[in-house]
Parts: structure tokens; sequence; C-alpha cells
């Protein structure tokens, strides 16, 4: 992709380098709410956040529970509807795993150290991950040796796209390697020899790095997701709760990074993260903190409605020198109100 693509981005969606400015915005913006809650703090918050990807996870790598079937499961403890038995266990392991990551994450009550991940936790989340269903469906060709929480003895066949993971044999020291890897990333950031821009791509070689590895017989998909938001909320930022509707992209993300390209991956990354703190701030930050028109849209009121009603002044709203603006939820409230009391006409964007 050449520099002016880069800039002027494709089909009028922003620039790839407009995505990751966004990106370190929003981060830095977080600061301005206290960072992220604790789960005790906010439990259905995290609840949600953890059905939803539960739900997403799961369904890129073949899950056909709806969300609502998920979130009667995780929730109720209901197992709505008529799927194999399989399919609710992948949900309830994943999970549970998602539940330690972000409390492990957060509040730390086991393991604590000094770096953003240790191999006993990447062990553990997919000990949690795949034990469930393991039960009830174990991969066929696995040995004894490889059940949850343990490396792989077998070899793998290289995948569509080329890529050929390690031997068997060198998985110990590649995934040791791996860890080494992101640690030292959290070192950077933590002396802030790293511009938070960067850490996107980062971020993405880390996670390739991982599938590539591909440490366990089954279940690497899923684990390396939850891996990737266990060193995201430790570093104190929102989790990337990758949709199922983004399947493709994040499939064919993956082989362009297996061969060097790793925007595409990065990209995907930052948008999440950024998604998922439009989630969490309205939450987060109290009903009249100033926060961006994206975390206040609903059902209701579009992004585009919100601005346009900002513009023309019917909306209390200010405009941040970054050209985007921020109004509260307490004035979105006034402004549905007022809508209400003109029939929705006077002011309807």
């Amino acid at each position: 992709m050449t520099t002016k693509t880069l800039q002027r981005g494709r089909r009028g969606r922003p620039s790839r380098d407009a995505v990751f400015a966004r990106f370190a915005a929003a981060i830095g913006e977080l600061a301005n709410y206290g960072g992220l809650p604790k789960p005790y703090e906010a439990k259905k918050l995290w609840d949600d956040l953890w059905a939803l990807e539960a739900h997403h996870s799961t369904a890129i790598e073949g899950n056909t529970l709806v969300l609502r079937q998920v979130e009667k499961l995780l929730h109720e403890g209901r197992a709505v509807g008529s799927k194999e038995i399989r399919e609710y266990m992948e949900v309830l392991g994943y999970a549970d795993a998602a539940t330690w990551v972000y409390k492990q994450a957060v509040a730390p009550d086991e393991w604590e150290h000094d770096g953003l991940v240790s191999l006993t936790e990447v062990r553990r989340i997919h000990t949690l991950a795949m034990k469930k269903v393991w039960e009830v469906a174990p991969h066929p060709d696995a040995y004894d040796t490889e059940e949850p929480g343990s490396f792989r003895h077998h070899e793998i066949m290289p995948f569509s796209g080329g890529m050929q993971p390690p031997t068997f044999p060198l998985v110990p020291a590649e995934i040791s390697a791996w860890v080494d890897e992101a640690n030292a990333l959290g070192q950077r950031l933590r002396h802030a020899e790293m511009p938070v821009s960067e850490v996107p791509e980062a971020l993405a070689r880390l996670h390739r790095r991982f599938e590539w590895i591909h440490p366990f017989i089954d279940g690497n998909g899923r684990t390396g997701r939850l891996v990737l938001n266990l060193l995201l909320v430790r570093l104190g930022w929102p989790p990337a709760i990758i949709l199922k509707e983004q399947r493709k992209r994040y499939l064919s993300s993956l082989d362009r990074a297996d061969n060097g390209d790793f925007g595409p991956l990065a990209e995907i990354i930052a948008r999440c993260v950024v998604d998922s703190l439009h989630r969490l701030i309205p939450n987060i930050a109290g009903p009249v903190k100033y926060v961006p028109l994206e975390s206040l849209a609903d059902g209701e009121l579009s992004i585009a409605a919100l601005r346009q009603a900002a513009t023309r002044g019917r909306l209390d709203a200010v405009l941040g020198a970054d050209g985007h603006y921020r109004s509260s939820r307490a004035a979105v409230d006034e402004y549905k109100q007022s809508r209400q009391h003109t029939g929705g006409k006077a002011h309807m964007a």
C-alpha cells in the first residue's frame, strides 16, 4: 500500500495512521476517567464484556450460539436452544477464562509478577478455555500428554495461507521467547520508550507470533485472543473484542502478518480497543462527565444524529482540539426529552 493510499484511506474510511492516532488519543482519554474500574467496582460492566467476547471469539472458531443464547447461558445458567453440548461447553469454558483474565489483569490475586505475562498464565488460560469442552469432546488425535494446559506433541501441517508452525520439540523454547518479548514491550512502555501510537503494531507482532507457534494441539485462536487481552488490560487498557463479522478480515490480516505485513492486523486491534473504550466510558465516567459522542450513541440516536445535533447547538457539547465533539449522558438525556416534547420532529437529525 502506498503512502498516498494510507493518507487517504479506503472508501472514505480513516487512514491507518489516523486509526493509530485515534487509539493513542483514546488511551490518553481513559486516564481522565481514572482508568479501568476493578471487577468488583463494576461487575455488570465486566460481565457484559466477557459475555460479548465469549460469543464472538468462539463464533470465530465456528460456534453457532447466538448472543442471546450466550447471555442466557452465562447470566442465567440456562442452555437455550438445541445445540450440541460441545458448543455450550466451548462458551462456558471461554467465559471462565475471560473472567479469570480480566480479574487477574486488573486485580491479581495469584502469580503476581513484574511483567505483562508469565508462561504459567498462558497455560492457565488455555486450561480454563478448553477444560469444559475437552470433557465432552476432546481432540480426537490428542495424546494423554496434550490435555488442556499442556503443549502439543504433534506436528502441525502448514495452514492455507502457507504458515508453517515450528516443530513441536521447539514449542517450549519458542513460547518462552514469546513471553520474554511480551514483557520487553511492557518494560518499554513503562519507561516511555515507545509512543502509544506504535503499540497496535507491536501487539499485532506478538499476536501473530503466538498463533505461529501454535503451542497447543487445539484452542490456539481462543487462547491467543485471551492472552492478547491479558496484555491489554494489564497495561490498563480496554480489551480487543474481535467481532465474528470481522472473521474474514481478521484471518486475512493474520495471513498478511505471516508475510511481514502487520498493518492490517494492527488496525483491527486498534479499532477493537477503541470500540471497547466507547462501551466502557459512559459507565466509568458518570452521567455528567464529557465523553466522545461515539460513547453516547445508542439505538435511539446514532453517532451521525448526535453530531448533527451538536453542530446545530441542539445538544450541549464541546468541540475538542482534535476536531471531535464531546457531550455527557445527562446532556443526551436532556436532548432526548426535548425531542419527545416536540414529537421528535423539531430536533430530528
